[in-house]
């Protein structure tokens, strides 16, 4: 793997999704209008407890869904298959994709963050900054979890099922409905294990603290680890085709 050949993958795949203004509007637009519903629905104080966990949720599903279906499309149509046949490895091509869909990531997480402290006034104790700093790093997880999940789908269709059964079972663990405290041995052993359980915790943790404590800092880590762990996952069961 080399950072030329995984730069040159990462602005092609940038310069391909700025020409597809529909994804663009998904990846911008949906996040900001379900914080707005959010925002609308509930009371100020409901909405604060619920919008920032939920701040960072939303970006990761729809970097999640989107990744796995760019990836596969670009799977399907041939393109892994004349690029690997090229001096490319399949480190530069995950990584090179992980890198431009972490622009956009960053992107989407600042943005919705922005609006939802400032239009819609979401209230935290602790500063702004730690939440979108989640937000963030939940986005790069949706993304790393797209390009693993991606290699296991035949089809856009495919694709798209993989995420009830990769998120949804996070979304009832991950201590958002119910405290993992409150799960049962098993359920709580298994929410350690789910990189959406720290998401929230460390969400709830600026929630909770004005500064930035040390279960903050090690709940961040962990998501940093999960999403270098799957970006090697991808690239170790990337295949050249859809069969």
């Amino acid at each position: 793997m080399t950072l030329a050949r995984t730069l040159a993958t990462a602005r092609r795949v940038l310069g391909q999704l700025r020409h597809d203004p529909r994804t663009l509007a998904l990846l911008l637009a949906v996040p900001i209008l379900l914080m707005g519903l959010l925002a609308w629905m509930l009371p100020g104080p409901v909405f604060d407890r619920w919008g920032a966990p939920l701040l960072g949720i939303f970006p990761l599903t729809v970097m999640f869904l989107v990744t796995s279906v760019a990836t596969l499309r670009e799977r399907t149509g041939g393109t892994l298959e004349r690029l690997l046949s090229m001096p490319l490895g399949k480190g530069d091509l995950i990584f090179g994709y992980a890198a431009a869909f972490a622009l956009l990531a960053l992107a989407q997480a600042t943005i919705v963050s922005l609006v939802t402290f400032g239009v819609f006034e979401l209230q935290v104790r602790g500063s702004a900054w730690l939440v979108s700093l989640v937000a963030v790093v939940d986005a790069l997880l949706g993304t790393a979890l797209g390009l693993f999940v991606s290699a296991f789908a035949a089809t856009e269709f495919q694709a798209v099922q993989f995420m009830p059964v990769v998120l949804i079972p996070q979304l009832l663990l991950c201590g958002l409905l119910v405290g993992t405290d409150a799960l049962p041995d098993v359920l709580r052993w298994i929410s350690q294990v789910l990189p959406l359980t720290y998401a929230v915790e460390a969400t709830r943790e600026v929630l909770a603290s004005p500064g930035v404590t040390a279960t903050f800092r090690f709940d961040v880590l962990v998501i940093a680890a999960y999403v270098i762990a799957l970006l090697g996952l991808g690239a170790a069961t990337l295949r050249r085709r859809t069969p």
